[in-house]
């Protein structure tokens, strides 16, 4: 009978791993941060997460039944440099969430990131938002969302769109706007061959006055043999209702272990007060494995009136108009 018994244990063990998948996941990112044209002068130190934020993650799914899923992400950030936790110090400060998977798309609840910042990342930026030459240095990041929910549709003849709410939670007590801090962003997207489109629109009310900002931004990428192009266009409204512009021109350039990333962006600022201004990024990785790679990267920052844009990293969002990244990023 124990034979027996120990049969059964086995068989629902093996049925049970089979129909759920947990994964442990990472990246170590760390280099030499040098930066130009700070307060302090010109800099040189330690960077930890300077092509990629350097983080810790779990990620699942279990299988229900009928093309059901239910599916996971737990990821907190880190400094290499340090030990201290990234994000300020919230332990999943990167992403967590959970939700289904099925037919009918995916549904997720909890910190995600945007719609409109995956657009920006995967198909407008070469850099993908990392290293000195990133576009987010220039361009509005839009980058996580707290309380929010995620519709995701399957693809459909090359389309695909995701849409995402994330509550406020804050209560006015003065009654003058109810809906502070609430967030809603959401994703276009075409695929056919070579080319990827996407269209992408962010709107986030403001955390104390009874205004917003929205951000919307047509970004293509189309491969050709070794060569990626990139291009965006934004449009951006703030506080008081600025207005700008944002447009980005990009190459990536892939052959064997070698990566060239160019990318040139102009923000033309379209109040009174003409704050433009132009930023140009080269980068270099050195794949030692698919893993492991070394990387170079230039960003440089021209201000106009008073502009006071920054070059910063995947982690950073810097001190100078100017900085040189030399690193070593390993995933796991």
């Amino acid at each position: 009978m124990k034979y027996v018994i120990t049969a059964a244990l086995a068989l629902t063990a093996a049925a049970a791993q089979a129909q759920s998948h947990v994964q442990i996941y990472g990246v170590v990112d760390a280099g030499v941060l040098a930066e130009y044209g700070t307060p302090a002068g010109n800099t040189t130190g330690i960077g930890s997460g300077l092509a990629s934020g350097s983080r810790l993650g779990f990620k699942g799914s279990e299988d229900l039944g009928s093309g059901l899923s239910a599916v996971f992400v737990l990821e907190g950030g880190y400094h290499v440099d340090t030990g201290a936790m990234g994000q300020g110090g919230l332990i999943f400060g990167r992403q967590a969430f959970v939700g289904l998977r099925g037919t009918f798309g995916t549904v997720t609840v909890g910190r995600q990131y945007s719609p409109y910042y995956q657009a920006i990342r995967d198909v407008a930026d070469p850099f993908e938002d990392g290293m000195a030459g990133q576009a987010t240095n220039l361009m509005a990041g839009n980058y996580r969302m707290d309380n929010s929910v995620v519709y995701a549709t399957p693809r459909v003849a090359g389309w695909s769109a995701e849409v995402a709410y994330g509550a406020g939670e804050e209560t006015d007590k003065l009654a003058v706007n109810d809906a502070r801090k609430r967030q809603f962003s959401g994703m276009l997207s075409y695929t056919q061959g070579p080319l990827l489109v996407m269209l992408a629109h962010h709107h986030r009310e403001d955390a104390l006055l009874p205004d917003h900002v929205r951000h919307t931004a047509l970004a293509a990428r189309y491969t050709l043999g070794d060569v990626m192009g990139h291009v965006a266009v934004a449009d951006n409204r703030g506080l008081a209702a600025e207005r700008s512009r944002d447009v980005l021109l990009g190459v990536t350039w892939k052959n064997g272990p070698h990566r060239v990333l160019l990318s040139a962006i102009a923000r033309n600022d379209r109040s009174a007060a003409q704050r433009d201004a132009r930023q140009l990024g080269a980068g270099y990785l050195y794949g030692l494995s698919p893993r492991t790679d070394l990387y170079a990267a230039y960003g440089h920052i021209d201000n106009d009136n008073g502009a006071a844009f920054t070059v910063g990293n995947a982690t950073d969002s810097g001190n100078g108009n100017a900085a040189v990244n030399l690193g070593l990023r390993h995933i796991f």
